[in-house]
Parts: structure tokens; C-alpha cells; sequence
């Protein structure tokens, strides 16, 4: 044998049989060096560590990536709504003031569209606050909604105050 190069059965250790009652399994250890099985280089007692970040990033498990993207994209939410200046917040409230006026609107030509399917010979009037009721919104959104629906010419103010006539 030359000098440095151990044998490989001076590396295995056997150890006594487990307290196991009465079973004779025994573990091998291979302290470094060609096992016969393995090739394992000896590390001299230390740890490898790795060369490359992409490394690090495959051994994280996918569940973990999962919790990572999560937490990635709230924070970034969060900085978006706190650096967002004042003017842009009353632009985007604006626009969803807006959004939900039309979304109205068409909840209410949608009712006038049922009630007239159901009751096909006659004009359907309601009342501002029945139409309020009936929607579950504020009265004033909906008198707001129905002005924009005059506009369009889907519904005309009926004699009485605080009622509207809906068209087809």
C-alpha cells in the first residue's frame, strides 16, 4: 500500500448489536476515504460549503418559495399604498366612485329590464327610495345613478316627486 491511502476495511468501525431484543444489526461507519460503495472525500473535519447562490436558491423547498412569493408581493403592496402621493389617492378614489356609479346604473336598467319582461304591458315606475331598498344602496347613489341613466335616455322623471319611470 503506499503511504497516505488507507485501506478501506481500516476505515470501517463495527459496532456492538443493538439493544434490540436479541437482534444482531450492526452499523458501519467509513471515517473517509474509498468505502467500496461511496466515493466520499475527506473533508479533514470540515464542513463544504457551496460555491454558487443558484445552488442555495435549488435546495429551498417548494413550499418555501410559495411563502417567499406571498410575503414579496404584500410588502410590495404595502409600499405601493404608502408611498402612493395624495393626488393619486384621490384619482384612484374618484375612479372607483365612478366604477361603482355605472355598476349601479346598469343594476338598475337590468331591474327595469326584468320588471318590464315580467309585467310587459304596463310602464314600471318606482320611487327613489324603494329603488334604494331594493338594490341595498343609499338613496343619494341611487338618485346620482338614475341621472346618468336620464342622460342615456333609459329612464325619464315621473310627475311625482321622487319617482322615475324606467324604459325597456
Amino acid at each position: 500500500m503506499t503511504p497516505g491511502i488507507r485501506s478501506p476495511k481500516s476505515s470501517f468501525k463495527r459496532l456492538p448489536a443493538a439493544w434490540s431484543g436479541g437482534r444482531t444489526t450492526s452499523v458501519i461507519f467509513a471515517t473517509g476515504g474509498c468505502t467500496g460503495i461511496l466515493l466520499l472525500p475527506d473533508f479533514n473535519g470540515q464542513i463544504p460549503h457551496m460555491h454558487s447562490l443558484t445552488d442555495t436558491f435549488l435546495r429551498i423547498p417548494f413550499r418555501w418559495w410559495i411563502v417567499l412569493i406571498s410575503c414579496t408581493v404584500g410588502v410590495a403592496a404595502v409600499c405601493t399604498r404608502v408611498l402612493q402621493s395624495e393626488d393619486s389617492r384621490a384619482r384612484c378614489a374618484e375612479r372607483n366612485k365612478k366604477k361603482e356609479l355605472r355598476s349601479l346604473a346598469e343594476r338598475i336598467s337590468v331591474y327595469a329590464h326584468n320588471v318590464h319582461q315580467r309585467y310587459p304591458t304596463g310602464d314600471v315606475v318606482v320611487s327613489e327610495r324603494d329603488l334604494a331598498e331594493q338594490l341595498r344602496k343609499r338613496p343619494e347613489a341611487v338618485v346620482t345613478a338614475l341621472n346618468l341613466l336620464l342622460n342615456q335616455q333609459k329612464v325619464q322623471k315621473a310627475p311625482l316627486h321622487g319617482y322615475w319611470k324606467l324604459n325597456a
